[in-house]
């Protein structure tokens, strides 16, 4: 009977040694780095924007992004989200939307703001993808916060655009979106994915050169 005892005391040991070694390690989304520059002060401080003028800033700004689980009770993903507002609303950066790598953060969050609505405010999106672009293009002048002292006018950013992303709520939106709002989320969307609008302006250029130079051999 003691052996029997014994031995299913062992057994029961090594099936809950066995299941405590295979449960998988949750890992935190923000590395250490990351949650110590996202809660160094409160949600309504702006955040320090990064310039391409400063070297080590320009390559991040440069670098894609990552995806992001969506938790209402992620203190350190709420937190961003509101300083990455306060930030876009300072009256020293004012713009029409930022994007988490402009504040130094490599995650697949923006704030766009939506021309297309009553009052235009601001909305959050999360893992934002472009499903389509329209064959038509628009011109719209486009500046950047991360880009002092320029605005250009690009020819080449789709009129319209199909677009998925997960909401703060953890919910999913799928959209049409149009005109400069459009404009919007192709420059944030593009931020995170390591693009700057100067980006498409010089292959713009490069285009429109090269379009030039076939005229010129035609005549």
């Amino acid at each position: 009977m003691k052996k029997t005892i014994f031995f299913t005391l062992f057994v029961f040991c090594v099936l809950a040694c066995e299941t405590k070694k295979q449960k998988p390690k949750v890992q935190p989304q923000f590395t250490t780095e990351q949650a110590e520059l996202i809660m160094a002060a409160d949600s309504v401080t702006p955040m320090r924007v990064f310039k391409i003028t400063n070297e080590s800033d320009s390559l991040l700004l440069r670098t894609p992004s990552e995806y992001v689980k969506v938790d209402p009770q992620d203190t350190v993903l709420q937190n961003l989200i509101a300083r990455m507002y306060a930030t876009v609303r300072d009256s020293l950066s004012l713009g029409a939307g930022i994007a988490a790598p402009q504040v130094g953060i490599l995650k697949n969050i923006a704030w766009v703001q939506r021309f297309d609505k009553d009052g235009f405010p601001f909305e959050v999106i999360i893992n934002p993808v472009i499903k389509q672009y329209s064959k038509k293009k628009q011109d719209c002048p486009e500046g950047c916060l991360s880009i002092p002292g320029r605005r250009d006018t690009l020819s080449s950013r789709a009129y319209a655009i199909l677009v998925e992303y997960d909401k703060p709520d953890a919910s999913h939106e799928i959209e049409m979106v149009e005109d400069f709002t459009a404009v919007v989320f192709q420059h944030e969307i593009d931020h995170l994915n390591g693009i700057l609008y100067l980006d498409h302006l010089k292959q713009e250029v490069k285009d429109a050169q090269g379009l030039m130079t076939i005229d010129t051999l035609q005549n």
